[in-house]
């Protein structure tokens, strides 16, 4: 089961990014233009919301079952010094629940919000946020720090 998860996980990341970019540019291109906020942009960012929430359960059960996480927390006083432990046991899923609330407060914020450039302003920079903050928690195949590959099998 861990092992199906961490796949899953790892390859629902990318609908992610692909939703936050998307969801950025549309909202982006809807402020700066002064667009209608409509049906399909309100899809959009439920959608988008969804699909991180999605990630969310999947990474909370896959960090219940993590040896990585379990060790961590078996021997933390030698595991916090042990960077790759540190990161999946607390690092990465600090980050990554910040990253979701922000986003999940910014669509609740878009769905009170009455005037339409402030919906696509809002939800351009909460989402904005929570990419970034994504972007530096993914343990990317490139990075010195923590490596995994960016296509699990």
């Amino acid at each position: 089961m861990y092992h199906t998860l961490l796949i899953i996980h790892s390859y629902w990341r990318w609908v992610v990014l692909i939703s936050l970019l998307l969801a950025i540019y549309k909202s982006y291109f809807g402020w700066k233009n002064q667009l209608n906020f409509t049906k399909n942009d309100n899809l959009l960012r439920h959608l988008t919301a969804t699909i991180l929430h999605i990630q969310l359960i999947l990474g909370l059960m896959l960090y219940s079952l993590s040896p990585l996480v379990k060790y961590f927390y078996q021997d933390f006083i030698h595991a916090i010094h042990l960077r790759e432990i540190r990161f999946f046991g607390m690092e990465h899923i600090f980050v990554m629940i910040l990253a979701v609330v922000i986003i999940t407060i910014g669509s609740i914020k878009v769905k009170r919000i009455i005037d339409d450039n402030q919906k696509f302003k809002t939800m351009f920079w909460y989402y904005l946020i929570g990419l970034l903050l994504i972007l530096t928690s993914i343990p990317w195949s490139f990075s010195p720090l923590i490596s995994r590959p960016l296509f699990r099998n």
